[in-house]
């Protein structure tokens, strides 16, 4: 019976020390393999039908992973894609609720609509902060600066007790952080870190009656019948979060499907396990050295201020973190050890 780490070795074998899946998930072997499939495919002409079924073997998988049915699920290319449809929604002068310094493409959207009022407050203060006339609380669910995860249940309490819509950014959780994608109104996430998929796709979770959400983007694709939406108006949008789909990046969905197979057969809870064991230790080896890292528990993501300047002797040994805000930011997921710990430990050891 094979083991968490027998699937693991299996599929992994990275040159360095590689703790930024914050900026990049690796890619399994059999994502790789997969990818060469779908290249063999295109480059000999083989009809591309299989490549289809990935993009909604994905979209199951992903719903899975969410805890939603597979119709709530749309398939596109950003996060900020459905951003915009989601700020489009939105009347002028609707009041948006946001966290302070939350990634971009979370936030810009809201930003460029120029008729929305964006009201910014600390994370810490986000669910005590949203009021009557708030419409809608737009937060990642773990912050790509430093890893704090947002208090969720007290942020979806808070905008069910004042009738606003909840807008989570999962793409720093989803694959490590469980989630109940099902208790808020949107849920939107990229497959290229956690979900350790290539480039190119994004995903976002709707209301069943889609939160009044105009599908601007539709092309063929969004058809509920795509093939006979090819020409001309769409007549008949997708019954489900479909027609919020852009057309499909094939090799993309090819290499996702497999990625997450993965994740399905370590178990999320498994995963979710594994990196906080990782991130623990860190944040305690930290402590011997006298460094204090940001606040963030229960988050696989660990950020210590002042040493973002380290990066690049950091990489040039081996060791693959990112600089943030300033910070040395350190994610670890299933393909990391203790050893991975401890090499970046002894690296910023005085």
């Amino acid at each position: 019976m094979e083991t968490f780490e027998s699937l693991v070795r299996a599929e992994f074998a990275p040159k360095n020390v590689y703790l930024n899946t914050a900026s990049n998930g690796l890619l399994p072997a059999r994502t790789v393999a997969a990818l060469d499939r779908a290249a063999r495919m295109r480059a000999e002409g083989t009809p591309l039908g299989p490549l289809y079924e990935d993009v909604e073997a994905v979209r199951a998988s992903f719903a899975r992973l969410m805890g939603v049915p597979a119709r709530r699920v749309a398939s596109g290319a950003s996060v900020a894609e459905y951003g915009g449809l989601i700020a489009a929604s939105l009347p002028a002068g609707a009041e948006v609720l946001t966290a302070e310094a939350d990634f971009a493409s979370l936030v810009n959207p809201f930003h460029m609509r120029g008729d929305l009022k964006v009201r910014t407050v600390p994370l810490d203060r986000l669910a005590e902060s949203v009021r009557p006339d708030t419409a809608l609380v737009a937060v990642s669910a773990a912050q790509s600066a430093d890893g704090r995860i947002a208090d969720l249940p007290a942020v979806r309490a808070a905008a069910q007790a004042h009738g606003a819509r909840t807008y989570l950014d999962a793409s720093q959780s989803a694959g490590w952080l469980p989630l109940d994608a099902g208790a808020y109104d949107y849920v939107a996430a990229v497959g290229f870190k956690w979900l350790m998929g290539p480039h190119g796709a994004a995903f976002c979770v709707v209301p069943e009656d889609f939160g009044g959400l105009t599908p601007l983007l539709a092309g063929w694709a969004a058809g509920e019948n795509p093939w006979d939406s090819c020409y001309g108006p769409v007549e008949n949008l997708a019954h489900s979060a479909r027609r919020f789909d852009i057309s499909p990046a094939l090799f993309t969905h090819a290499g996702l499907r497999t990625s997450l197979e993965l994740i399905e057969e370590l178990g999320a809870e498994a995963i979710h396990a594994h990196d906080l064991a990782l991130a623990d230790r860190f944040r305690a080896g930290l402590a011997t050295l006298g460094h204090e890292p940001v606040p963030a528990p229960g988050s696989a993501i660990v950020s210590v201020p002042g040493l973002g300047d380290r990066q690049p002797e950091l990489s040039a040994a081996g060791i693959e973190v990112s600089n943030r805000a300033g910070n040395l930011r350190a994610a670890f997921h299933l393909y990391n050890t203790p050893e991975d710990v401890d090499r970046l430990l002894d690296a910023l050891s005085p």
